[in-house]
């Protein structure tokens, strides 16, 4: 049987208000097993962790405080994230952390400052990271570069990058990229990059409801629609989508440790 892992998905958002358990029941039937739910804000928290008491067996949390949200009360929040880390051991990843500098760079030094704390999180709680990065490689590339000898292990999730930022992103043990419908896009140079890349550094992702693949692009994302990502990368490399299935399944789960 088929097996996928949506390694990144906002099923918990109000964009699923009205179907959730639908999109769900959805993902289960496109063989869809497991959900790992990335935090984006302190209010993400109970969502999430509503989703993880209806099924368990399916949906697992992450916490971390999304670098768009970062405001004059961060720290705050933060340090309240840091509690209920430390308080919730289910927890499977620090993240959606990171940063984006394509919307407002008014806060870089703020995210920074977000990003390395959450990074001690995860260094301390032996937590892979789930890393967001829009506009901001060199600044994302020089602060992990900076943590490289601390055995830190995650995802840059949404990976969209050139073959040269994978090449630096994969340069870090433990790492993988997360490659979503953005594969399947007709101008995407993502089907040439992969090329170069192991499947054994790739995991799937959604980040539903955002970039629906082809051919749902456009529509709302959900996590049924993983099986259109891997029949991509069944054509990328050349395999058929069972192994894809296989290989990403098991990368995800040697990654989300708690996700077994």
């Amino acid at each position: 049987m088929i097996e996928f892992v949506d390694t990144h998905t906002h099923l918990f958002c109000e964009e699923f208000l009205e179907d959730r358990e639908d999109a769900v029941q959805r993902a289960l039937e496109a063989g869809v097993r497991t959900l790992c739910l990335p935090c984006i804000t302190e209010d993400s928290i109970p969502l999430m962790k509503d989703m993880c008491m209806q099924y368990p067996e399916v949906c697992h949390a992450m916490i971390g405080l999304h670098p768009t949200e970062i405001d004059d009360d961060f720290e705050s929040v933060l340090a309240r994230m840091y509690d209920e880390l430390k308080k919730n051991r289910d927890y499977i990843a620090v993240g959606e952390v990171g940063l984006d500098l394509y919307w407002d760079t008014t806060r870089k030094k703020d995210q920074i400052k977000a990003f390395e704390t959450q990074i001690g999180w995860a260094n301390e709680m032996k937590l892979p990271l789930a890393i967001h990065s829009r506009n901001a490689f060199d600044e994302l590339y020089s602060i992990m570069d900076s943590h490289r000898s601390e055995g830190l292990s995650g995802v840059f999730h949404c990976f969209s990058g050139s073959e040269d930022e994978a090449k630096k992103l994969l340069s870090f043990d433990g790492f993988f990229l997360g490659i979503g419908g953005v594969v399947t896009y007709k101008k995407s140079e993502l089907p040439q990059l992969l090329a170069s890349v192991p499947l054994e550094r790739v995991v799937l992702e959604t980040d539903s409801p955002y970039l629906a693949p082809v051919p749902k692009r456009g529509k709302r994302n959900e996590s049924s629609y993983i099986p259109f990502i891997a029949q991509k990368l069944a054509e990328i490399y050349a395999c058929p989508v069972e192994y894809i299935a296989e290989v990403t399944t098991a990368n995800a789960r040697a990654l989300f440790k708690k996700i077994m």
